[in-house]
């Protein structure tokens, strides 16, 4: 009996060389598992494509809503942002196909799992250590570290020579990853920093922004702990809310991100993300965190939102410290719930109002006009005591320059007379 090679299967260009490969080296069935995080694929064509290549059996598994709940949400909860742009699309989706890859593993007695990550990319290491925490037993193989194929245009060259149908046009090879979240673009113009994007023949999910329309469009979000639940006063579950402000916010060409970043293995690369409704939720949460959290709260979790995006960016999401700061967040969101307005308009989101029944905000206190809840006199003690290491440092230097002084008197203003006018009054 042959032995069983589970494989990631997209129906992409990678994926689809590696089904006669794997079986061509390694005298194996090879069992593709296509993981549905939200792609805009037609999966029925794809999984025939998969069995007309030479694939022993073809599995679709739709996990659209453990992604969205179990994966994008403590993403968005902890505000994660790869180096200050990246919504974290391509790098949230792969812990759970992996582990969804173990699971049809086991099922099928499968002596290994296979991928289409390059040697050169981040996803080797997110699908390798995803696999790795659940399966330590099971074998690994990335063709792309291991065979003689150098490109894409010779993994055209090898299906052609096999008679079997390529995938994709070579005038538009650009590398992408989509699903619910995001479209990523990687290659072409994109190689080279000093390129503009094409955006015209680039883009799925976004118009260009000088495309958008020109006047301004308001969205109201509303959130419960830190989740969105509904658009525009409409309640809807996770996916649903994500289509619909992708929808919106691909309209109004927002969420865009021209990226020249760090990668795992050492080196720099350049992609285009699209993520229209994600920068949306993004920014909407942000602007409610604002009001609902104090300032200790709010300055730390922004340390554990850079070091969660760190942790996500790198595979590390099955990981003690990952699963600590995301119980840290969830804490923090208890009372991040309310609405928020925002406003599009051409590629730009800014806020247009918000508002939460656990708003730190208190009008009496933060106003020009004074209320019962503060007194201004009080702010003279607090600031002296507050900066009472500027005033010891200054004390001390001038000082060893030979100009001891005394620290300032505190004086009140001369009180009134009863009876008598200020000079001026009428």
């Amino acid at each position: 009996m042959k032995k069983k090679i589970v494989l990631a299967y997209s129906g992409g260009l990678d994926t689809t060389v590696i089904i006669p490969w794997l079986r061509e080296n390694y005298d194996c069935d090879v069992i593709a598992v296509c993981v549905d995080v939200g792609q805009e694929a037609d999966w029925k064509a794809i999984q025939q494509r998969a069995l007309d290549t030479g694939a022993a059996a073809c599995y679709v598994a739709d996990v659209k809503k453990e992604y969205v709940e179990n994966y994008i949400w403590p993403a968005l909860k902890a505000g994660a942002v790869y180096e200050d742009k990246y919504l974290l699309g391509t790098s949230t989706a792969r812990p759970l196909i992996a582990k969804v890859l173990v699971d049809y593993a086991r099922k099928e007695k499968a002596a290994a799992i296979a991928h289409g990550a390059t040697g050169k990319g981040n996803d080797q290491v997110r699908f390798d250590l995803g696999i790795m925490a659940f399966a330590p037993d099971i074998e690994i193989i990335a063709p792309w570290r291991i065979w003689k194929l150098k490109s894409r245009e010779e993994e055209i060259r090898y299906l052609q020579r096999r008679k079997i149908p390529v995938p994709m046009k070579k005038k538009d090879s650009y590398s992408r990853d989509d699903n619910l979240w995001h479209v990523s673009h990687e290659g072409l113009e994109l190689e080279d920093p000093e390129n503009e994007p094409l955006y015209k023949k680039m883009l799925n999910m976004t118009v260009p922004p000088e495309k958008a329309p020109n006047k301004p469009e308001y969205v109201e979000i509303e959130f419960e702990k830190g989740i969105p639940v509904a658009v525009n006063g409409k309640k809807a579950e996770g996916i649903a809310v994500i289509r619909s402000l992708n929808k919106i916010g691909g309209a109004n060409g927002v969420g865009l991100a021209d990226l020249v970043e760090n990668r795992v293995v050492g080196m720099k690369s350049r992609g285009v993300y699209e993520t229209p409704g994600g920068t949306i939720l993004y920014y909407a949460h942000r602007e409610l965190e604002h009001i609902c959290l104090d300032r200790q709260t709010y300055a730390f979790k922004q340390q554990a939102a850079l070091k969660m995006g760190e942790l996500i960016y790198g595979g590390l999401w099955f990981t003690p410290l990952r699963e600590a700061l995301s119980a840290f967040v969830d804490s923090t969101q208890k009372n991040v719930s309310g609405k928020v307005t925002v406003k599009l308009y051409k590629g730009s989101v800014s806020s247009a109002g918000v508002s939460s029944p656990c708003s730190l905000y208190n009008a009496s206190i933060a106003s020009f006009t004074t209320g019962e809840l503060y007194n201004h006199a009080d702010a003279k003690g607090f600031i002296r005591l507050y900066g009472l290491p500027v005033l010891v440092r200054a004390l001390m230097e001038q000082a060893g320059r030979g100009k001891a002084v005394k620290p300032a008197a505190h004086t009140e203003p001369k009180k009134k007379r009863a009876g008598k006018k200020n000079q001026g009054e009428a």
